[in-house]
């Protein structure tokens, strides 16, 4: 499949990678005096006009984010979420009105602080030109135009010692999941401490599942990491196994904030109901994993 951010900008996938990504920077955030490192892999443009031909010939942003403003959100719900809604609000003049959405970077530099460093990894020419241009006078920015994958052998372990690494591929490869868990076994040893966040499409059950499962398991056996180290958040608006538009996203977390799985027991049921498509709209939420619990049978 072909994941260019651009014509998918705002759906659900993004709401829910969105909310754990700002949920995991307010975690890293809490500690002002200890600054911290996002690394982008795949970094897109940054920002996406929701009045553009892509946006326009796409607008899966109405069913996602502007779906998500005008819903009457529960308490808890609007607790775990203000984050993101804060951000989205903030980024678009702060007056209530839906004219972009904030791609990862733009989120990521407008919740972290004068002391933390941010850098963003885009392989796309005119992708990263205008990614650069975005973040002309941020100082804390630094924009290459490089293959992230490659990139985090020397990006890794990053100077401050703390920090996020998001891997967001457009997944424009047939094989792109091989390549996800290449760089995975190259980055991780050399940051073991850091956050990790994978965002996959649920459009290939099998293929995600084979990720899921090698990771979890190489991460428990070979890295000995702690099952509660790791965390399995997906959503689907409807039967995965449909043809057609993407039925489904979620996110892989190593390293997640202590309190990301509670929090995410109280959205994701909620965001399954507000986004659903069908009757077989559905989520999961797999923390505690063990070399076993990754296996499914729902599909």
């Amino acid at each position: 499949m072909n994941y260019r951010h651009a014509f998918h900008a705002g759906n659900f996938a993004d709401v829910l990678k969105h909310a754990v990504l700002t949920l995991c920077l307010a975690h890293l955030g809490k500690k002002a005096n200890k600054p911290f490192a996002y690394i982008d892999t795949h970094a897109g443009i940054g920002r996406y006009d929701l009045s553009g031909s892509e946006a326009q010939r796409s607008p899966e942003w109405r069913d996602g984010i502007a779906r998500l403003l005008a819903a009457e959100r529960p308490e808890e719900v609007d607790r775990v979420l203000k984050p993101y809604l804060d951000t989205v609000r903030a980024l678009n003049g702060g007056t209530g009105e839906l004219t972009s959405y904030p791609g990862s970077p733009a989120i990521a530099a407008h919740m972290m602080g004068r002391s933390d460093r941010l850098h963003l990894c885009e392989l796309q020419e005119a992708d990263s030109v205008t990614l650069d241009r975005l973040f002309a006078t941020d100082r804390r920015v630094k924009v290459e135009k490089r293959d992230g994958y490659r990139a985090l052998k020397s990006l890794l372990p990053p100077k401050e010692k703390r920090g996020l690494v998001l891997v967001d591929p457009p997944f424009e490869h047939r094989d792109e999941m091989a390549h996800m868990a290449e760089a995975v076994v190259d980055a991780i040893p050399r940051f073991d401490t850091g956050t990790y966040i994978f965002w996959r499409p649920l459009k290939d059950m099998w293929a995600a599942e084979r990720f899921d499962v090698g990771l979890a398991e190489w991460l428990l056996a070979e890295q000995g990491l702690q099952p509660e180290k790791i965390l399995r958040a997906d959503l689907w608006v409807r039967d995965p196994a449909s043809e057609g538009k993407l039925s489904g996203a979620g996110v892989f977390v190593v390293n997640p904030p202590f309190t990301l799985e509670e929090d995410l027991l109280f959205v994701l049921p909620w965001l399954c109901d507000l986004f659903a498509r069908d009757e077989d709209a559905g989520w999961r939420l797999d923390g505690g994993i063990t070399e076993d619990s990754l296996a499914v049978d729902e599909f």
